[in-house]
């Protein structure tokens, strides 16, 4: 789809382009100036209905926006972004959010990758917290709120290291009628999605399917790759990967929370953020233990296979009746 904006241009009499920032199959994102409020930046997202597709659809899914958009810009909390707008100009709809700073976690993922590097668990953990917090935030909402695509390029970090989840594209509202309503349509991206999702908006998604998409993230940004798609381990069980295969360094204790929220059945996940939040952090938060080793594991807990397990206590047998022969020659 070309780029309908250029810079300079003002829409609705108050937004000034600036540039592009991000473009997909069905719209762009702008960085603008907001005219009404000297100094403010916004991030301009636009969604572009094609006039082809069939006139009631297209006008269900630009009601579905207007629904979805006055949901959204009630939203209150410092690790999502802020909407403030939306309006629409001939086939297109554009959704006005407060722009964020910094960048994404892909972002410093591949950067450590590129030195044969892996991230800080600790760093990633405090993230964690944060994406913890929104999404527990949004779960909680009366009708619950799902993102339903969350990955390491939709998590921001600011300056000062606050983390956003940034794109709203395959929200879900869980009303009680499972009415879905979603700016974009689409699954998600393939490594992230659950395969309840696979259907689309036909798929029964719900709060367990963003604590998959969580773990699959977690394990990208600790292991510098994606795991396995669902749909291929569902096909070919065995294929995912554990992430301590790939990076020593993570905790037992991650671990096991990573590749319980990864099970491919939902009632086999935590069931709400709540549980996930204890498997993953138990009690430990960035401010409540600074100095500790996080989290701390014995040399046999390092090593959690049941062959590296074997090993270590048979060359520990072995090392006892060594020195019980000596003691006794």
């Amino acid at each position: 789809m070309p780029i309908s904006h250029k810079t300079g241009e003002i829409l609705k009499e108050r937004y000034k382009v600036r540039r592009i920032i991000g473009q997909g199959g069905m719209g762009s994102v702008y960085l603008t100036d907001d005219l009404r409020l000297e100094g403010r930046l916004c991030a301009l997202k636009e969604v572009y209905h094609d006039p082809q597709i069939p006139e009631e659809i297209r006008l269900q899914t630009r009601e579905q926006f207007m629904r979805e958009a006055t949901v959204l810009a009630r939203l209150d909390h410092p690790n999502l972004p802020k909407v403030s707008d939306f309006f629409s100009i001939d086939e297109r709809d554009y959704l006005v959010m407060g722009f964020v700073p910094g960048r994404d976690l892909s972002v410093l993922m591949t950067e450590a990758r590129l030195s044969n590097q892996f991230l800080e668990e600790r760093d990633v953990l405090t993230w964690a917290a944060q994406l913890i917090d929104a999404l527990t935030y949004l779960h909680s909402q009366k009708p619950s709120i799902v993102h339903r695509d969350i990955k390491p390029s939709n998590l921001k970090l600011t300056p000062d290291g606050v983390v956003k989840l940034v794109d709203f594209g395959l929200v879900k509202i869980l009303a009680t009628d499972e009415v879905t309503i979603t700016v974009v349509q689409g699954r998600g991206t393939a490594n992230y999605t659950p395969l309840e999702q696979y259907g689309g908006d036909a798929g029964h998604t719900d709060v367990r399917s963003d604590i998959f998409s969580f773990g699959a993230t977690l394990y990208h940004l600790l292991t510098n790759r994606p795991p396995t798609e669902a749909r291929d381990r569902f096909l070919q069980p065995g294929l995912l990967l554990p992430p301590r295969e790939v990076n020593l360094s993570i905790s037992p204790r991650t671990e096991r929370a990573i590749l319980w929220a990864l099970n491919l059945h939902p009632e086999e996940r935590p069931q709400d953020m709540s549980e996930f939040k204890q498997a993953l952090l138990g009690d430990w938060s960035p401010t409540n233990q600074p100095k500790a080793p996080l989290p701390s594991a014995t040399l046999i807990d390092l090593l959690s296979s049941p062959l590296e397990r074997r090993l270590i206590w048979v060359s520990m047998a072995l090392l006892f009746i060594s020195l019980i022969a000596t003691l006794w020659r």
